[in-house]
């Protein structure tokens, strides 16, 4: 196939040109005038499968001839050369037992990370090995490190890197790790090469050589006599100056062509050596050689003065390019979508490409509202899929105290109960929640949750709660189990929670790709899980979701054949009419590197490891294979969700040079390139945009009188005088608030439980006058806290304050019960206020009554009393209880006058506050109250919303029913009749 050559045989093609398309073109065309059998004779060696699956479609779409032999650069290991090495060890299998070594370091020396990093830690250093096996790097070369002049941290690095060394010179010989026995096949093979070179071609093709051990095998199928390498996206338009100039990583890793540089002085060749593979030319050569020119190394951008000059036909570069600056991501995803809606009418093919996977999931989502899935590459990642969630939910049961709203998001999940009765189960879960959400408790147990189900308005069968309870309840533990135990546990409780109450089995869990995928998951745990050691509950779900985010599932669904998603890698491997270069920003594209917690980059550069500039550099060549396609977009957003954002530095390089050149028209051909996408961000506007909507009014309804309230509590008669609209929404539309899920030590649980805990202490204290004492007050206080309240540390910051109380109330109660006693806790209230047709209702907290037979009554408040002046202008609770205690309102007292009212301030140190009887007699507070309430039974008064609140920030549970905010309190209410 080939003749002989002088120095190693190394074939390129330029950005831009459809790589496997020219490589099997070039192929076709050497093999035209031999036998048919001699193209079967070739070994094609391709770094994705991707590109093998592309190659061997073009050769299938005719004419029809012999296939040649294609394999994986990644499958170099499973040649006859390497049969008599180790199998692979499983990459799980070393994940486990790298976690058990970082977990006993982490029980010696607590301090160097946190327990919850483990696995995350296991797969750095699992990452770094790799990258020390496959670059050649000996474990005892990182050990030897000199950190002296360093920070602790690197010094603290070393211990870990003994894990490192130890596994590795610990391995059985039964097993090999991947990189390891790729390098070592890679040298196997060498050696057999140069005893007995191979007579038939062996070709590798796109690769850029970025890995020691590529580097090595590349060199070597280069010098065999019928090898050679195929380099993809080779920049022919780049001079021998600049060549010459990418000698060293620590200034030129980042730039795209350092890796050929490289890889040529490892073969000792020139780039007057590199030959092209094809006659093919990119599509607008005058664009390569613009990209080439602006992607210079930093170090010499001068060559923009002195080349840029002598750049031709500027308009043929740009007039495929458009350029969309987006005002934020939605716009630049919308804009994409557009356009890939355009390719999909047209018939054109079209990919997005970017690293960007929010990104792509924005524009996905926008192309369905045409019905366009797009064939994404990359797929979801099976931690986000619905069994992802599932599982991860499931192990949650282990870790945590069950609580309502796990409870209900595991009842409410789609694989929940997913076989027979999934209607009837989804009725009881929501009754159920309705009823979690009244009443609670926060933790609910089996006794608890028993109890619940049983008032239900339908109640569910006895099957269904046995299944609720036994499988819910009681699931965490803190015992360190092995992780066998652990994944048995797992897949016997979904399964059970899928099939549901009705069936065995499974359910649903384990169908469709992702339920496929996430099975896999699990059988490559059981199979590896004598490996794991023991854990506890919250160290295994880290386990789970760490295997969990590392995979990725693809719908079946049959995607568009001409809109597609790739990543960057992608980029190689195919061609497409139109490719648009999403998110080109700094941190996106390129991709911020990842932090390092082994590592620095001057030690990496001692030790002969990757630097960290090499990934951005791999970006830039993406970059610049995908930016001489056909028709390109270039798109960005120019401020992310909090904050400006920055030009990707390959995208502000090229701006630059381009304004630079007005000799050239390249500022005026830059603004083209800018127009042509602000045309399409315009048309996103325009498709997003929606009719201008008058502010709402401010409400003030008027409903029938026949409809308006006849009985209201104490409490709401606060609320009529302030929020009118309030009482309108919850006794005229029946509108109730939904209580929270999540039950929490709120201020109205505290006032609660207070109050319990005070009417309990009174009555007491009433039989047993001697424990009116601090130290009975506590302990009364800790008993009901812990029988009334689950949270530990709420408890202790409850009673701490309890505690910062109990002395003043203790001395003012002493002076209360002097002369007067309880006779009446919670007290009924219940008064006809005539003549209107209208009835108050209510409970007084505790009344007492003295020697004269007069009343006191006393309300207690976790929260800061009103004052006398808003006692008598709004919050008119005691007023009015003491009226209606001298009306005879409380049926078990009877008329009785009132000596005083009083707030019991219990919710911090400060005085107690009376209710202003002088000034407010009972007489005047009867008749105000009859004066209001007949007020809103003429027809002609509206329900104001926050007619007359104290705080513009104080928050009504209507406010959002009143479309507050469109309007606020300057604003004129507009009366509205309603019938």
């Amino acid at each position: 196939m080939f003749d002989p050559w002088p120095v190693a045989r190394v074939f390129a093609l330029p950005p831009g040109v459809d790589f496997p398309k020219a490589l099997v073109h070039g192929l076709v065309e050497r093999f035209a005038e031999k036998p048919p059998e001699a193209l079967a004779q070739v070994h094609l060696i391709v770094n994705t499968s991707r590109m093998a699956r592309r190659i061997r479609e073009l050769f299938d779409a005719g004419p029809a001839r012999l296939l040649p032999r294609v394999s994986l650069l990644t499958e170099v290991d499973r040649h006859i050369a390497a049969t008599d090495l180790p199998p692979r060890m499983p990459p799980l299998r070393r994940r486990l037992q790298l976690a058990q070594l970082i977990s006993h370091l982490l029980d010696r020396e607590p301090d160097l990370a946190a327990r919850s990093s483990i696995y995350s830690l296991a797969d750095s250093l699992a990452g770094l090995m790799d990258e020390m096996q496959g670059e050649g790097v000996p474990a005892d070369v990182i050990c030897g490190l000199d950190v002296s002049d360093m920070s602790g941290h690197w010094a603290r690095a070393q211990r870990f890197f003994k894990i490192a060394e130890t596994y590795l010179h610990d391995l059985d010989g039964q097993t090999m790790d991947s990189q390891a026995r790729m390098r070592q096949a890679v040298i196997g093979l060498i050696a057999s090469w140069q005893k007995a070179p191979p007579a038939n071609p062996i070709i590798l093709a796109g690769s850029t050589g970025s890995r020691g051990t590529t580097a090595m095998l590349m060199a070597q199928i280069a010098r065999l006599p019928q090898g050679a390498i195929i380099l993809p996206g080779y920049d022919f338009d780049q001079p021998e100056s600049v060549w010459a100039g990418l000698d060293s990583a620590l200034h030129s890793e980042d730039h795209p062509q350092y890796r050929f540089k490289r890889l040529m002085q490892m073969m000792g060749v020139g780039p007057s050596d590199i030959h092209p593979w094809t006659d093919a030319r990119p599509h607008s050569p005058a664009r390569n050689r613009l990209i080439s020119l602006s992607l210079r190394p930093a170090p010499v951008t001068n060559a923009w003065l002195t080349e840029g000059p002598g750049l031709r036909d500027l308009d043929r570069a740009t007039q495929d390019v458009t350029l969309v600056q987006a005002p934020d991501p939605r716009s630049e995803a919308l804009a994409i979508a557009l356009r890939l809606r355009q390719a999909a009418e047209t018939g054109q093919t079209a990919a997005l490409i970017t690293p960007d996977r929010m990104l792509t999931r924005q524009v996905a989502a926008a192309l369905d509202r045409w019905d366009i899935l797009p064939d994404d590459s990359a797929g979801l990642p099976l931690q986000l899929s619905p069994p992802g969630r599932f599982l991860r939910h499931v192990a949650g049961l282990f870790a945590h105290r069950l609580t309502g709203e796990m409870l209900l998001t595991l009842l409410k999940h789609p694989l929940c109960h997913a076989g027979d009765g999934r209607n009837t189960h989804m009725l009881h879960s929501r009754d159920l929640e309705l009823r979690l959400r009244r009443h609670g408790p926060p933790f609910p147990a089996a006794q608890s949750l028993g109890d619940a189900c049983s008032s239900l308005s339908s109640l569910p069968p006895q099957t269904w709660i046995d299944w609720l309870t036994m499988q819910f309840c009681a699931r965490d533990t803190t015992a360190a189990l092995p992780l066998t135990d652990w994944a048995a546990m797992l897949r016997q409780t979904a399964e059970t929670l899928s099939a549901g109450s009705c069936a065995a089995g499974s359910g649903t869990l384990w169908e469709k790709n992702a339920g496929q995928k996430a099975l896999a998951v699990l059988d490559d745990l059981d199979s590896e899980a004598r490996n794991g050691g023991t854990m506890n509950a919250r160290d295994f779900a880290d386990l789970l979701g760490a295997l969990l985010s590392s995979e990725e599932v693809r719908d079946r669904d049959a995607p568009h054949e001409r809109i597609m998603i790739w990543g960057t890698l992608e980029a190689r491997v195919q061609g497409a009419d139109l490719l648009i270069l999403g998110g080109l920003n700094e941190g996106s594209w390129p991709e911020a590197p990842d932090p390092d917690p082994w590592l620095n980059r001057a030690l990496r550069d001692r030790a002969g490891l990757l630097l960290p500039e090499r990934r951005i550099g791999l970006a830039a060549h993406d970059f610049q294979q995908a930016a001489n396609a056909p028709e390109v977009w270039l798109t960005r957003a120019q401020r992310s969700d909090d904050a400006e954002t920055v030009p990707s530095r390959w995208l502000n390089r090229l701006m630059n040079l381009l304004n630079g050149l007005p000799d050239q028209n390249g500022p005026d051909l830059l603004r083209g390139m800018q127009t042509r996408g602000q045309i399409w961000l315009d048309w996103a506007a325009e498709l997003d945009a929606v009719d201008e909507s008058r502010p709402a009014i401010r409400p003030s309804p008027r409903p029938p009188v026949a409809a308006r309230p006849r009985r209201l509590s104490v409490t709401e008669i606060k609320k009529l005088i302030r929020d009118p609209y309030a009482i309108y929404a919850r006794h005229v539309l029946r509108l109730k608030p939904l209580d929270p899920l999540v039950k929490a030590p709120d201020p109205l649980l505290r006032g609660i439980v207070v109050h319990d805990f005070l009417e309990e202490f009174i009555k007491a204290s009433v039989a047993q006058p001697e424990i009116l004492t601090r130290s009975a007050f506590l302990e009364m206080a800790d008993q009901v806290l812990a029988r009334s309240v689950p949270w530990p540390a709420t408890r202790r910051l409850w009673l701490a304050r309890l505690d910062r109380v109990a002395s003043s109330f203790l001395e003012n109660e002493r002076d209360r019960q002097s002369v007067a006693m309880p006779v009446e806790y919670e007290a009924g209230l219940d008064f006809q206020l005539a003549p209107l047709d209208f009835k108050l209702v209510g409970r007084a907290d505790r009344i007492d009554r003295d020697t004269a037979g007069a009343l006191r009554i006393y309300d207690y408040k976790t929260g800061a009393p009103p004052s006398k002046a808003e006692q008598a202008l709004f919050d008119k609770q005691l007023l009015i209880e003491a009226a209606v205690a001298e009306e005879g309102g409380f049926a078990k007292l009877g008329p009785t006058p009132v000596a005083a009212a009083e707030f019991i301030r219990v919710g911090a140190p400060g005085n107690d506050v009376p209710a202003p009887l002088d000034s407010e007699p009972t007489a005047k507070v009867l008749a105000e109250l009859r004066r209001l309430i007949a007020a809103y039974f003429d027809p002609e008064q509206g329900f104001t919303a926050r007619r007359m609140l104290q705080k513009d920030t104080d928050v009504s549970d209507y406010d959002q029913l009143a479309r507050f905010g469109e309007w606020d309190r300057t604003t004129i209410p507009i009366p509205e009749d309603l019938t």
